[in-house]
């Protein structure tokens, strides 16, 4: 089971009302390590997000950072190299806007191949539950986090129970 991970509202939290709080790496970290957001981002995430991976699931960077997710956040969290989505090009793949699903959702379906895959998202919509649905055979839990604080403990209950279900019902 693939679990696609956006970055930024999913694991780097933005737009609270509060300051966040700031974290520092469990161990040093080499300097070429440098983002101005990683001291948002909790640490201890990586263990949770190891934990879904030793569940059975292959965790994939689907964010807009690209290489920068390994070179920077997978050290921060503890975490080796994941794979990351090879996006479209920009003309290749429309950008529907708000009315259609996400720029993201039919470059994960295709990239996941028929496989169950959970996408953990601050972006998800119903149109993007909707095409999924309809065009991919195997289970999906498409899981939106709340962009001002990131994956909290309620969002790691929600993926690990359908994660040990073997991928139930495809909406929470």
């Amino acid at each position: 089971m693939l679990v696609f991970l956006d970055v930024d509202g999913t694991v780097v939290p933005f737009g609270a009302d509060r300051p966040y709080p700031v974290y520092e790496a469990a161990s040093p970290l080499p300097e070429a390590v440098a983002h101005p957001l990683l001291s948002r981002v909790d640490p201890a995430l990586g263990a949770r997000l190891a934990a879904l991976a030793a569940l059975g699931c292959e965790l994939v960077w689907a964010t807009t950072w690209l290489d920068d997710a390994n070179a920077c956040l997978a050290p921060w969290l503890g975490l080796p190299p994941l794979p990351l989505v090879d996006w479209p090009e920009e003309d290749e793949e429309p950008r529907l806007g708000r009315r259609g699903p996400h720029w993201k959702t039919r470059p994960l379906v295709a990239w996941a191949a028929g496989r169950p895959f959970v996408w953990v998202d601050d972006e998800i919509t119903d149109a993007d539950q909707a095409w999924v649905s309809g065009h991919h055979p195997a289970p999906a839990l498409l899981h939106r986090v709340d962009h001002r604080y990131g994956l909290t403990d309620r969002d790691f209950a929600v993926l690990e129970e359908w994660v040990t279900a073997g991928g139930g019902p495809a909406a929470r």
